[in-house]
């Protein structure tokens, strides 16, 4: 399970919509596991498939709470309902050093494929709600720092 490199901000990848997933083999799978390695690795709390160079509408997701180990994947995820507001400081792996306070809903519900090409159906709200939406953001080709009217020439 090798690391990944993960991408930084300005590769065109990461400002592309993802393609989604048609067919989920061993080599998916595979990405997957090496997508988990590589995200522990930077360490982070999520990683999607275009951060490591590849525009598949999949990422990984371990919040990691108590520090104990919870992942899950979603593969072509949709935000089907956001209510409420909270805005909060986020980071990138993709935007190493760089933070700053997103606005995003407080609480989402997303419909995705498992590893397994089961559907799920995923409620999520504050540190997950905002995960969800960061890493459905990067298969959408949208990074956060755009948020911020100066970095545009950075993006």
């Amino acid at each position: 399970m090798p690391l990944l490199p993960i991408v930084k901000a300005g590769d065109p990848v990461l400002r592309q919509k993802t393609q989604p997933v048609q067919t989920i083999d061993e080599a998916l799978l595979q990405l997957i596991s090496d997508m988990f390695v590589t995200m522990y690795a930077a360490p982070g709390i999520g990683l999607a498939a275009n951060q490591v160079g590849i525009s598949r509408a999949l990422a990984v997701i371990d919040l990691q709470p108590n520090k104990r180990r919870q992942p899950f994947v979603i593969i072509n995820p949709v935000i089907k309902e956001k209510s409420g507001s909270l805005e909060e400081e986020e980071g990138c792996l993709s935007i190493p050093g760089f933070g700053g306070k997103v606005k995003r809903a407080e609480k989402v519900r997303v419909q995705a494929l498992n590893e397994h090409g089961l559907p799920i159906d995923i409620e999520g709200e504050g540190l997950l709600a905002r995960c969800l939406q960061h890493e459905i953001d990067h298969l959408n080709g949208k990074l956060y720092m755009t948020a911020f009217p100066w970095s545009r020439a950075y993006a």
